[in-house]
């Protein structure tokens, strides 16, 4: 696989045994891997990228805009927030950056077919980046995904697979299917690797770490991303700190919140999950092990808000700054939540993810509104 000079290999998370760039999972112990960067040879958030222009897939992803919402801050008594927009990419969400890199990695690997199972956003990013790279698609959805996510799936050349039932459903029939096809799935090292890219593009927009930052958080691999990509900077010495990393969840649906609060090393899967927030309705998360410790060692927390928070905070958050939907509200409610319980000091400066942009879940702001009489 051609790579960029800062690029050392993949390595597990869970045990740290070195793998393959072409594996998918730890060898060893089928832990979650990660793509290792020199630190010696990253200078700037360019030079973390996997790979070369020539072996490159991408329509121009990344450089979204950092807004900062002093309404916001005033309210939680904070020095500063801002709302990082990654509703901005191509397909409208943080996966752009993923499959980036994925389909990438699988296009190099002789893919002609890549796959994933999805809430929705995923199997979209995914159908795009494909049809960039001149390759097909497969998405698994679930029937309660979005059917904007549904129609760009086939607008984009791909196939998509709606599946009876929830997200659960969709990765039970993902895995049972024997097309062949090259998996670009949740956990995914070089979808991870697109959280490492988040987070070096966030210091480089601020000159420096914020001293927290607030991700919604469905599979958990962006919270290890960003963790990696903040502790890389720190090795190579483009920042001083690594940020505390939140994650927010709804409440019927937090595994990963519920098990960095308790303490506990991994997350119990949620029986019957039940949020109104689809993208972030993940009840078994694949990298959920690897997202608490990415949590812990960043001197972070989880924190869990109702679907009524998380829509309320949508609209309120779309009033003091971008254009946010139930998904970035996540992140505004659960900054309410924490700094209700003392996470944040005065002097602190915060940065909220928004992964999906606010006019892909328009439909539940307004039933929200109208259920107000709006």
């Amino acid at each position: 696989m051609q790579t960029t000079a800062a690029v050392r290999g993949l390595s597990c998370t869970a045990c740290g045994e070195s793998a393959e760039l072409s594996a998918h999972r730890c060898p060893d112990c089928g832990g979650v891997l990660v793509v290792d960067f020199d630190a010696d040879r990253v200078d700037s958030a360019a030079d973390a990228h996997p790979f070369p222009p020539g072996a490159t897939v991408s329509i121009d992803e990344g450089a979204t805009p950092l807004v900062a919402v002093s309404e916001l801050a005033d309210e939680l008594g904070v020095e500063s927030i801002a709302i990082k927009d990654e509703g901005r990419n191509p397909t409208g969400s943080l996966a752009d950056r993923k499959f980036a890199l994925a389909v990438a990695a699988a296009v190099q690997g002789g893919a002609d077919r890549v796959g994933t199972p999805s809430t929705g956003n995923g199997a979209q990013s995914a159908a795009a980046y494909a049809a960039r790279a001149g390759i097909d698609s497969k998405g698994v959805v679930p029937t309660r995904c979005p059917f904007l996510n549904k129609a760009m799936v086939n607008v984009h050349g791909g196939d998509m697979y709606v599946v009876e039932g929830r997200y659960e459903d969709a990765v039970d029939a993902f895995g049972e299917g024997d097309e062949p096809l090259t998996p670009v799935a949740p956990g995914h090292p070089f979808r991870i690797a697109g959280g490492t890219a988040l987070a070096l593009e966030l210091l480089a927009d601020r000159e420096g770490a914020p001293d927290a930052v607030v991700h919604p958080t469905g599979h958990g691999e962006t919270a290890v991303g960003l963790q990696r990509g903040f502790a890389l900077a720190v090795d190579a010495g483009l920042t001083d700190a690594v940020p505390r990393i939140y994650a927010a969840q709804p409440d019927a649906c937090a595994p990963i919140a519920a098990a960095v609060t308790d303490g506990a090393a991994e997350p119990v899967p949620v029986e019957h999950p039940d949020t109104i927030v689809g993208p972030l309705e993940v009840p078994d998360p694949v990298t959920g092990a690897a997202a608490i410790d990415a949590i812990d060692a960043s001197g972070g927390d989880g924190v869990a808000v109702e679907d009524k928070s998380i829509l309320q905070a949508a609209v309120d958050g779309c009033e003091m700054g971008p254009e946010i939907g139930a998904t970035g509200g996540t992140a505004v409610a659960g900054a309410r939540a924490l700094a209700d319980r003392g996470a944040f000091d005065a002097a602190d400066e915060v940065v909220l993810v928004n992964p999906v942009a606010g006019s892909k879940e328009a439909d539940l702001l307004r039933s929200h509104l109208m259920s107000q009489g709006m």
